[in-house]
Parts: structure tokens; C-alpha cells; sequence
């Protein structure tokens, strides 16, 4: 096994084609990913195979360009952009001398990086286990032996078995923690659903302005970052406080291409508020040149969580930073769009009450008359928020100026026995 260096993680980076060559965008992304790990780029080369090789992911020869290359540029890692197997990765750290990390390795280290609440560590860590407990083949050979002769006998249990052991031990008290805290969640969602609040998911391809976009809409102070995955846990907060019709808005991890299997199983509890959503808000990067496919990208990941079949609306964020952007040169699609910039906070007001139309519905205006048996109905208008002015009446009563959604109109109708034609719409 090769020892982590204790300096910094420069890197070579190998970007394999399979049955084709790499794209520029995937070339690109991988870059971002091995930046946003904290690693130092050295150099990098292309590769195209039919098959993968069962040893080596490449062939010999290629791999010993590489080994060459690494040892050229003083490489301390080497990141491949496909996946590995436990053994391809171990062959090619003998050949090449330094340590080899693939694509769902270091989307995890990532991960690892970013987890900053209780939930996202207990994820992460989950992730990792099960990710480790592949790769888990002699790295222990000096107490491997069940047989032998005098004083050459190993214990009855050899320590690559205890390894995997104690890490199955592990996993399962990680996912008993994990299942815990989706009860917690699944109360909380209980309580929404029981107080008709409609929800609403931000989704997206990681980077594309999620979290900068959450905190204009709601006036939070949520830490954005211009990173991959800056954010891994959900965050609810009220869609535009103070309004008559509360609306939850949730700003959800970042999705990306090849969405590693291990992070999907971990990060069930936090794809459950994507699923239970009543209403999705796809963000998309506009000044990112790929944009189009990364859409692609989130729709399948959409599709793969169970959350594909929700409404949905899409958004292109980072006006700001391209001009003459238009939603009519964009094709392909018949869902609501909307265009803004979250850093400038153009379209934004507009965007929020697109969102709230969806959500609730359009917002009735007029005139409520209310006699002095009706003070029930007056205070729950005030607790609904929709009182925008009040005057009292010569019969003891009072004359309300309301605003409120058909929705609700509809419930306090059948909740309070009132006919439609009470209601003077303006």
C-alpha cells in the first residue's frame, strides 16, 4: 500500500475515452473536480480504448508512457476519470509508483471536504466505507496466514478479514444513524404536508449559482461558494417572508454526470426532499458553454432519485456574466423558463413570484364584507396575512380589503360555509 505524501497533492490527470474520444466539457469538468479537491495540476494525457483493459483500465504501453510522464513532472498522484476496479487501481500504483485515485474516489474526497453538519458527515463517511470495502485486498499480507509451520501460524482470523468485519460493523451502525435522522426529516415533511405548505426544490448541476440564487429569493445568508458541491445539505427556508401564502423553498446538492452509486444510496435522505418536492426550480448556468448537456445531465440524475415526473420549471442563472442571452434561442423544451442573475439580483422578484404562482396559484383581490358573528373567519384572514386594510361598518361589523390565493378562497369557503359571490373581486 502507498503511503499518503505528507506535502501538497499535485497530480496527473488521465483522461480515458471509452469506444470514443473524451469531450472537451468532460475534460473540463474533471479539471474542475481536481481543483475543487485541492489538488495541483501537473500535466495530463489522453487515451482512447474500445474495452477496458482488465488489469490495467489502460494497456501496457500506455501505462508506461504515463509512469514516465508522472515520474517527469514529480507527480505525487495520479486521478483517472473513469471508474476502477480494486485491482486496476492497485496494478497501476505498482507500475506507476504513486498513488491512483479514480473519478468516484475523488468526488467522495470532495465530499469529505465539504461535509460540514452532523447528517453529511455521517454520509460521506457511509459513502467512503462502502467505497473502501472494495478495495480492501492485501494490505495486510504479513498476517494473512491461517496456516504454517512452527511459529509461523497467523491468528484464526487474519486481519484482512477483521477489516472487513469491523467496516461492515460500521456500515451498518452508519445507516441505523442515517435512518434516524430520516425519520427526523420525515416529521418535519409530515408537518408541512399536514399544513397544505407546498414545497419547492432548487436543483441543478453543481456550481450553476444554487445556493447564491436561495439566498436571493429568501434573504438568507447560506455560504455560496464559487466550487463544486459548496453545498450537501438541505436547506429550507420561506420563498419571500411576509408573503400571504407561505412557501418553502429547499436548496438541494449539486448534481453531476456519473453521479457515483455510493453517494446516491448515502445521500437518500437528503434526494428525499428532492422527490417530495411539490414543485422543481432547475437551475442552469448560462455562461457555462455546456450547458445544454449539463441539463441533459440533471434530468437524468432527476430521473435515477425518482424525482423525474415532478413539475418543473426551468431557470438560467448568471445572466451577468453573458450578453444578449435570449429564452427564445433556447430549444428543446416546452417547460416554464425564466432568466436572472443572482448575483445582481435582476429577475429575481420575477422569478420568486413565477415560483409562488406555481406553488399557490394567482392571488385574488377585493372587498369582504363581515358581520360581528364573524370574527373567527376575520382572525383567521389575519393569520392567512391576506388583510390589507380593515374598516368597521355600521352594523358591528367590519369591511375587509383582501388578498388571497383562489386555493385558499376555496378552502375558507367549504371551512366556513361562505358562497363565492361574498367575495367582491376588485
Amino acid at each position: 500500500m502507498l503511503e499518503r505524501p505528507d506535502s501538497g497533492e499535485t497530480c496527473f490527470l488521465l483522461h480515458v475515452g471509452l469506444k470514443r474520444p473524451c469531450y472537451a466539457d468532460e475534460i473540463q469538468e474533471f479539471q474542475s473536480l481536481a481543483v475543487s479537491a485541492g489538488a495541483e495540476i501537473l500535466g495530463e494525457i489522453r487515451a482512447r480504448r474500445d474495452r477496458p483493459h482488465p488489469g490495467l483500465f489502460v494497456g501496457q504501453g500506455k501505462a508506461e508512457e504515463i509512469a514516465h510522464r508522472v515520474k517527469e513532472v514529480c507527480a505525487e498522484l495520479v486521478l483517472v476519470n473513469q471508474p476502477l476496479s480494486a485491482t486496476q487501481e492497485r496494478n497501476l500504483e505498482k507500475m506507476l509508483g504513486v498513488r491512483v485515485l479514480d473519478r468516484n474516489g475523488l468526488i467522495l474526497d470532495i465530499f469529505a471536504q465539504r461535509a460540514a453538519t452532523h447528517e453529511g458527515k455521517i454520509q460521506v463517511e457511509l459513502a467512503q466505507l462502502e467505497h473502501l470495502s472494495t478495495r480492501l485486498v492485501r494490505g495486510w499480507t504479513h498476517l494473512e496466514r491461517q496456516k504454517g509451520g512452527i511459529g509461523l501460524r497467523g491468528p484464526g482470523e487474519t486481519q484482512l478479514e477483521s477489516d472487513r468485519r469491523l467496516i461492515g460493523l460500521r456500515i451498518k451502525h452508519l445507516k441505523g444513524r442515517l435512518k434516524r435522522v430520516e425519520k427526523q426529516r420525515e416529521l418535519g415533511r409530515r408537518e408541512r404536508r399536514r399544513g397544505r405548505v407546498p414545497t419547492v426544490a432548487l436543483v441543478g448541476y453543481t456550481n450553476a449559482g444554487k445556493t447564491t440564487l436561495f439566498n436571493a429569493l429568501t434573504g438568507s445568508e447560506v455560504m455560496a461558494r464559487n466550487t463544486l458541491f459548496a453545498t450537501l445539505d438541505p436547506t429550507i427556508r420561506r420563498l419571500s417572508p411576509g408573503e400571504l401564502d407561505e412557501v418553502l423553498l429547499v436548496d438541494t446538492v449539486g448534481f453531476v454526470r456519473d453521479l457515483p452509486q455510493e453517494l446516491v444510496v448515502a445521500f437518500r435522505a437528503t434526494f428525499t426532499e428532492t422527490r417530495e418536492a411539490d414543485l422543481l426550480v432547475h437551475v442552469i448556468d448560462v455562461s457555462d458553454p455546456y450547458h445544454a448537456d449539463r441539463k441533459h445531465q440533471v434530468e437524468l440524475v432527476l430521473d435515477a432519485v425518482g424525482a423525474g415526473k415532478i413539475p418543473c420549471m426551468q431557470v438560467y442563472n448568471k445572466l451577468d456574466q453573458v450578453k444578449d442571452f435570449s429564452l427564445h434561442a433556447v430549444n428543446g423544451s416546452s417547460l416554464p423558463k425564466a432568466q436572472v442573475s443572482a448575483v445582481t439580483g435582476e429577475g429575481v422578484e420575477d422569478l420568486a413570484e413565477a415560483i409562488r404562482v406555481r406553488a399557490v396559484g394567482e392571488t385574488m383581490c377585493g372587498s369582504l364584507v363581515l358581520g360581528p358573528e364573524d370574527s373567527k373567519l376575520r382572525a383567521k384572514l389575519f393569520d392567512l396575512r391576506a388583510v390589507k386594510a380593515e374598516q368597521g361598518n355600521s352594523s358591528g361589523g367590519w369591511t375587509l380589503e383582501v388578498a388571497l390565493t383562489a386555493k385558499r378562497w376555496k378552502e375558507l369557503c367549504i371551512q366556513e360555509g361562505l358562497s363565492d359571490d361574498s367575495f367582491q373581486r376588485v
